[in-house]
């Protein structure tokens, strides 16, 4: 019988991204909507672990059923300002300013700062609540810097203002391809998939 995985969000975007990364494996992926899963939850944790679980265990126990459940909490890190926005990255400002305000307000904060005090990165973590009750987390992480203006359309969020100096551009002048090749959730996933297929598809 073919193992099912929920993802926890309704984010079509990063269902895609998510479905691409675990393509291979031998499991049906579902959003929480496809699973017929609908729940607010309150993500109080202090680190980016912490809050994937709290999510992955909430909608595992609506799902009351022998499934993966899989979630994510992601944000960025600026060096300068004590690692901010970090947890709160989508809270910052609060929930309804748009971007385009927020990263502004960071350009501005980092007025006079040169590049070498301007580093930054996206940390995505991944956790799993699995069959039995056991939870795994996985990390990955991409590091930059913070750019003097807002440059690209293919990204989102704080994408237009995160330079990767190896790439010469931000991450939302990257193609999608790209992008979902070397993002911080394309590698919280990817380790996630070793995990998984260690521990549940040996």
């Amino acid at each position: 019988m073919r193992k099912k995985i929920i993802f926890a969000t309704g984010n079509e975007g990063k269902m895609r991204e998510v479905r691409e990364i675990l393509r291979d494996m031998d499991a049906d992926i579902l959003s929480m909507k496809e699973a017929g899963i609908e729940m607010d939850i309150v993500e109080d944790g202090a680190t980016f672990e912490e809050n994937a679980a709290i999510k992955a265990k909430a909608v595992a126990a609506a799902a009351q059923a022998e499934v993966i459940v899989l979630a994510d909490d992601s944000g960025l890190e600026v060096d300068y300002l004590n690692k901010e926005p970090g947890i709160y990255s989508a809270r910052y400002m609060g929930e309804d300013t748009p971007y385009c305000i927020k990263n502004k307000n960071l350009i501005d904060r980092l007025e006079g700062v040169p590049d070498n005090k301007r580093t930054a990165r996206f940390v995505c973590a991944i956790a799993a609540a699995l069959p039995g009750g056991g939870v795994v987390t996985t990390r990955g992480v991409i590091e930059g810097r913070i750019d003097y203006e807002e440059k690209g359309k293919n990204g989102f969020g704080y994408d237009p203002i995160f330079y990767v100096p190896e790439y010469g551009c931000t991450t939302a002048q990257l193609s999608v391809e790209e992008k979902n090749r070397i993002s911080h959730r394309a590698r919280a996933l990817a380790a996630m998939k070793e995990e998984l297929e260690k521990k549940l598809f040996a």
